[in-house]
């Protein structure tokens, strides 16, 4: 049986919106995803639902992740970085929450990510509950 990924949203702010990511219900590492202003609520491009995903080569960062499919997007990836300002839709995944140069962020990205890709080692695709 395939596990079960979810990222739930913690907090969505202008620096981001900041979430933690789970695999069949246990939190391992947090989240990070760019934020919107839309009317008077700040969103991110990837709506709570359950959205597919598929194993693919991130080639700006040299290395393989997964693309979520999101209608009307492509190149919605997991992968690495800190601050809101790497990512353009994406989901970043690190260790902890923090600062970089005063501003939110996500720290240790490279090991959360890695942490994910060894839980999803083995899979082409999987699914992904977005709260």
């Amino acid at each position: 049986m395939s596990p079960q990924f979810k990222v739930k949203h913690v907090s969505i702010i202008d620096p981001g919106a900041f979430g933690a990511i789970m695999c069949d219900g246990v939190p391992f590492a947090v989240t990070l995803e760019r934020s919107y202003l839309e009317g008077s609520n700040q969103v991110t491009k990837i709506l709570p639902g359950t959205y597919s995903c598929k194993r693919t080569w991130y080639i700006k960062g040299g290395y393989w992740t997964f693309e979520i499919m999101v209608p009307g997007h492509t190149r919605i990836l997991l992968h690495k970085a800190n601050v809101e300002d790497e990512l353009d839709g994406c989901i970043a995944i690190g260790e902890q929450y923090g600062y970089l140069n005063g501003h939110p962020a996500i720290l240790q990205s490279g090991a959360g990510f890695n942490e994910f890709m060894q839980k999803a080692e083995g899979l082409n695709s999987l699914d992904l509950i977005v709260e």
